[in-house]
């Protein structure tokens, strides 16, 4: 007789649980979604034809791992990926504030991608070592190609702050910009003393704050740039939605939303 098989994760979890992995998937799904969606609209105007290439290819790889982690969630809510990405409306994603704001200019995209990337590396090192198996080797996954992602945006930095002409006060305007919204990765999330307690976060989101304040200072800091500040993140951080965002949410939609029910 052939063994039986092992139910899903998180059909090992408790109800309150689930719900609060289920958050926890779609806040970071949302925000993989997002910021490549606002990052694709680089394709074909960016600064330089081989940085053309780059972020195409970078917002791919986000779009990816959102779909990757849609996909997980569809697991554990007996849901549909599709639907989830493409389904709702627009006060129902849950993506960090820091990305509501529209594309903008190179240097603001720069700004953006760096302190987002630096919040994700910190992110995913942690869900490498979750207790909830399906997320750990995601993790590991998307940390090989957010390596090089990391990288790219750590040297646009440098180039556009050592930068001739209005490179350095563009940068600089871009950070103003990002600023007041940089710790919304970080915002609260319900349910998330049920996720430390069952291993699926490692570490609180507070403590994973403060380590990307240990990554991003001290480089923003070299460069006489300003750095976020330490305040506690805004609690509302992934519910407030922008005007930029209901555009954008109207453009990924369109099709989707042009033949109900069709499979695309």
């Amino acid at each position: 007789m052939a063994p039986l098989a092992e139910p899903p994760p998180s059909t090992t979890l408790d109800a309150p649980t689930r719900e609060a992995l289920a958050e926890l998937l779609l806040a970071v799904a949302d925000d993989e979604f997002v910021i490549g969606f606002w990052d694709s609209e680089w394709t074909g105007i960016a600064p330089m034809l081989e940085e053309d290439v780059a972020t195409s290819s970078i917002a791919q790889d986000e779009i990816g791992h959102a779909r990757a982690l849609y996909e997980l969630l569809a697991e554990v809510t007996d849901d549909d990926a599709d639907r989830i990405a493409f389904g709702r409306g627009v006060d129902a994603y849950r993506h960090a504030a820091l990305l509501n704001h529209a594309r903008g200019d190179w240097a603001f995209t720069v700004a953006r991608r760096f302190l987002y990337e630096h919040a994700d590396a910190v992110r995913l090192e942690a869900f490498a070592h979750s207790s909830h198996e399906p997320l750990a080797g995601l993790a590991t996954k998307m940390r090989r190609e957010e390596s090089y992602h990391l990288m790219h945006w750590d040297l646009w930095l440098r180039r556009l702050a050592d930068g001739p002409g209005e490179a350095r006060p563009r940068l600089e305007a871009g950070l103003a910009r990002c600023l007041p919204d940089a710790s919304s990765t970080f915002a609260p999330l319900a349910g998330e003393e049920l996720l430390l307690k069952a291993g699926i976060l490692t570490e609180s989101l507070d403590a994973l704050r403060g380590r990307w304040l240990e990554r991003v200072t001290p480089l923003l800091s070299e460069l006489g740039l300003p750095a976020p500040g330490t305040d506690a993140p805004d609690p509302d951080g992934r519910r407030r939605r922008s005007d930029d965002f209901a555009w954008l949410h109207g453009e990924f939609t369109m099709v989707s939303s042009s033949e109900e029910g069709a499979l695309w």
